[in-house]
């Protein structure tokens, strides 16, 4: 189902009352959250608010309750097929690193997101322009010497890297990334932002998912504040990057500093 007017470009994200359970348990009641195009967004909330849900939920791994009044589209559809969905949307998430076997090589985990497998399979077949795209996207990332590098004897940071050419393999308009400097030490930290930063800057839209303040870029100009499913707060990264509003959500005193267009919390 296409939703939006012709010339205009739909919203990456649409979540109309959607109720979304895992297992028994209900994480979302009517919840409604809209993404538009070039709109960098950061989804920030505490463990427990719904983030990986949610995350779970537009990679289509779980679906909302099937309600007249109620849908989850992304670019404008309601139903994807998942090989054409990739050319549009990039999720990296730690669930999909996490499923990376130690022996597969950094080119060949890039190779994989043109079959969106992990690893990639004998009977799997790769042209010269994939080849040579791979190729481009690694050394655009700084990968080039580390390529034939195994998952396994890579650090965190150069996984996510590799991660995050995988899911450039398809040149999406939109990319959801879920805690990406969890984990990395701080010249990987600066690192991966800088790339990021790279990326919004040459028109990729830029979802980010994530309990970490000082892991949101600049450029990053929307907070949405997510709480035990619900969205709390939603608006301009200086109106809602405040004192009191983190301090409710994470429920300790939290005193917030911004430099350079970044974000740091410290105990209030």
């Amino acid at each position: 189902m296409n939703s939006h007017p012709p010339g205009l470009k739909p919203d990456i994200v649409e979540i109309q009352n959607a109720t979304v359970y895992r297992g028994d348990n209900r994480v979302f009641q009517d919840l409604t959250l809209r993404v538009r195009d070039g709109e960098h967004t950061a989804i920030l909330g505490p463990n427990g608010a719904g983030k990986s849900t949610l995350l779970k939920l537009l990679s289509r791994e779980i679906y909302h309750v099937d309600r007249q009044d109620s849908w989850v589209r992304l670019f404008g559809q309601e139903r994807w097929s998942v090989w054409d969905l990739r050319s549009h949307l990039g999720i990296i998430s730690n669930d999909l690193q996490n499923s990376y076997l130690g022996h597969v090589t950094g080119f060949e985990v890039v190779l994989s997101g043109f079959y969106s497998s992990i690893g990639t399979w004998a009977h799997q077949n790769f042209t010269d322009h994939q080849l040579a795209r791979a190729r481009r996207i690694i050394t655009e990332l700084d990968l080039i010497d580390i390529r034939d590098r195994r998952f396994g004897e890579m650090s965190t940071g150069q996984q996510r890297r590799f991660l995050l050419a995988r899911a450039l393999i398809h040149d999406p308009d939109a990319l959801v990334l879920d805690e990406p400097t969890s984990g990395l030490d701080l010249k990987a930290t600066f690192q991966y932002i800088g790339y990021l930063r790279r990326l919004m800057n040459s028109g990729h839209t830029v979802l980010l998912v994530t309990h970490h303040i000082h892991e949101i870029p600049p450029e990053v100009g929307r907070v949405v504040l997510l709480d035990r499913g619900k969205v709390a707060a939603d608006g301009g990264k200086e109106e809602i990057l405040q004192d009191r509003r983190l301090s409710e959500l994470f429920g300790i005193p939290i005193h917030v500093v911004a430099a350079k267009g970044f974000y740091q919390v410290f105990p209030g």
